[in-house]
């Protein structure tokens, strides 16, 4: 492990370990929340078969529905290597890509909300330099749905001087498509909102997130850089520089950035996300706390039609092609994410429920494959519903 990160596990994440953390969601049994539970048993097939083909090691599935959690269970193994280690329900996982939605474009839509943004504004407002090569007219809104013209991944040899020089290398960069003519999933736009996060804030996107949302929720083990003293229950992805990785980040740019990026870095646990998934099911409040407006719930979750014919949230998937992790029988308001080390989130507010897929589908050797199995089990709960959600 680089030295920086190294300090920073010590300095940053310690602090939250120490927070009030909240009291996990109730649990209810299926039945009381309108699930055919004999149908839901289908889940355990359908996992056993996914550990039996090798697609994961392991895994947690949580699911929730009217403020009660009626699924969470382990599966499977957290480690194969160097020992086996049983997988268990507060395993911690390295998000990747639900950093996306649940670390930056959260704090993009908490800074429009109080007015130190604005959806429209020229990316290059806030990061000067930015507009160089034909980026000018790019918005922030362009950043959270993907259409921003800007190429999926630059080269990771351009994160290998340090921070200041590759945000330099991605204000040097070209679009490869004219704006808002194309949909390209893209860590460049969201590393580039993390950015816009910090300069507007002036706070890391590390800080920011904890003093604004996981702080106040009480997810004390979600964030960035997760402490020494955690790594018993990080669930191992694969090994880098002769070790394995074990709460520090897989995404390689990430990693070059010192862990804390706005595309990928965030750990969490089924507990912690199932607390977030309630806040936005509960438009934007959770236990008396407010994170957000319901008017910015609701702008953040709308269907926005990208070039393709997909739809997108700011920030969150809604029905594209990598919706594959969407199941078939969610409503049109569901939203949700799917992150590359192997987690899965969606919420349907329109059912009220929400469904959470943890995996470190990467350990050992990176060949795992969760998101067809993902759309599976989310398939089966859709369809497990027997009753319409209590007023």
């Amino acid at each position: 492990m680089r030295p920086i990160v190294a300090a920073l596990f010590v300095l940053v994440f310690v602090g939250v370990t120490s927070s009030e953390a909240t009291e996990p969601l109730p649990s209810a049994s299926p039945a009381e929340v309108g699930f055919d539970e004999a149908m839901l048993k289908e889940i355990k097939t359908l996992v056993a078969t996914g550990l039996a083909e090798k697609k994961m090691p392991g895994c947690v599935i949580g699911l929730g529905r009217q403020g009660k959690i009626v699924w969470k269970q382990a599966y499977g193994s957290r480690q194969l290597e160097p020992a086996v280690e049983p997988m268990t329900v507060d395993t911690i996982f390295d998000l990747a890509s639900l950093t996306k939605p649940i670390a930056t474009a959260t704090s993009i839509m908490w800074l429009m909300e109080h007015g130190q943004l604005k959806l429209d504004d020229p990316v290059a407002k806030h990061l000067p330099g930015f507009e160089v090569n034909g980026k000018g007219a790019i918005t922030i809104q362009d950043l959270l749905t993907h259409q921003s013209g800007l190429i999926a991944d630059n080269p990771i040899g351009d994160y290998r001087q340090g921070n200041e020089v590759a945000y330099q290398r991605i204000n040097e960069l070209s679009p490869i498509n004219p704006l808002r003519t194309k949909f390209v999933y893209s860590d460049v736009n969201f590393i580039t909102l993390g950015r816009c996060v910090e300069q507007i804030s002036g706070e890391s996107l590390q800080a920011f997130t904890q003093t604004h949302f996981f702080g106040p929720l009480g997810m004390t083990e979600t964030g960035y850089l997760p402490a020494v003293e955690l790594r018993p229950r990080i669930a191992p992805t694969q090994e880098r520089e002769g070790h394995w990785m074990r709460g520090e980040v897989h995404d390689p740019r990430a990693y070059q950035l010192g862990g804390i990026a706005g595309h990928a870095g965030l750990f969490s646990t089924v507990d912690d996300l199932a607390i977030y998934a309630q806040m936005l099911l509960d438009d934007g409040t959770f236990r008396g706390k407010t994170i957000l407006q319901p008017e910015t719930v609701k702008l953040m979750t709308a269907a926005y039609r990208v070039p393709g014919g997909g739809i997108r949230g700011l920030g969150w998937d809604k029905r594209t092609g990598y919706s594959i992790n969407r199941g078939d029988a969610f409503t049109d308001a569901a939203f949700g994410h799917g992150g590359f080390t192997g987690t899965v989130i969606w919420i349907d507010p329109e059912l009220d429920l929400f469904f959470i897929f943890l995996s470190n589908r990467v350990h050992p050797n990176g060949k795992g494959l969760v998101n067809p199995l993902a759309g599976k089990i989310a398939t089966v709960i859709s369809q497990s519903l027997q009753t319409e959600p209590q007023p």
